[in-house]
């Protein structure tokens, strides 16, 4: 892969191997960011599980503290007075089956979909569209929920999911590099605390395998992270 000029003058300031305490992984992260916008940091964490046995899964949900820095678009299928709650509470798009039919058209201009358990059936109708985008709604995210006021709330306050990808890593954004570091170890230390909660009891051997950061353009930063 050719890599960028930035990135290689990046790459020079990381020392590759070490592992770096979890402010100073942050602050070196920060402190190579060169892209002209404000890149997003990244978490990424590679556990001693085996996501395809069922006991093994890692997943779940967090609010990070400094909330994500992004603008988060929400859409919420539901109707009638959830429907009125969910326009109260701030959600961008609002709708029904007016919505499900945009969606099967390939309509996808929203980044978090909320329903409500009575809308479940229909919009299953749109999984093979929202399923490989990673949005369609989930009662384990948060997303299928009767209280759409404290779920869009969540979703712009800076709710994050995190869960194993086919390689047994965990991806999550944890802030911008505006952020600062101190920002970033506050979001860093709350998502690493909920997937050590999160430990599956049949895990065996080592569970956290390692723990990098990155920017969105910029070279990983290993941390030095233990139970």
């Amino acid at each position: 892969m050719k890599r960028s000029k930035n990135y290689i003058e990046s790459a020079k300031l990381i020392d590759k191997t070490k592992s770096y305490d979890a402010l100073e992984a942050l602050t070196t992260a920060v402190n190579t960011s060169k892209a002209k916008f404000d890149e997003t940091v990244e978490l990424h964490v590679k556990l001693g599980v085996d996501g395809r046995n069922a006991d093994q899964q890692v997943r779940g949900v967090v609010v990070l503290p400094e909330g994500t820095g992004k603008t988060v678009k929400v859409l919420v299928v539901t109707k009638g007075e959830k429907a009125e709650i969910a326009k109260k509470a701030g959600a961008d798009i609002v709708g029904d089956d007016d919505v499900i039919a945009k969606i099967l058209q390939g309509w996808l201009d929203f980044d978090v979909c909320i329903t409500t358990p009575d809308m479940m059936g229909a919009i299953g109708r749109c999984a093979r569209i929202l399923g490989p985008k990673g949005l369609m709604p989930n009662p384990k995210s948060g997303t299928v929920t009767m209280d759409v006021e404290k779920a869009i709330k969540d979703v712009k306050a800076g709710k994050v999911e995190y869960r194993l990808d086919k390689q047994n890593i965990i991806h999550v954004r944890i802030g911008k590099v505006s952020f600062g570091a101190d920002k970033l170890l506050n979001n860093f230390n709350t998502v690493m605390d909920a997937i050590v909660k999160a430990k599956p009891a049949a895990a065996k051997g080592t569970y956290l395998k390692s723990v990098y950061v990155a920017t969105t353009m910029g070279p990983s930063v290993k941390v030095n992270y233990s139970l």
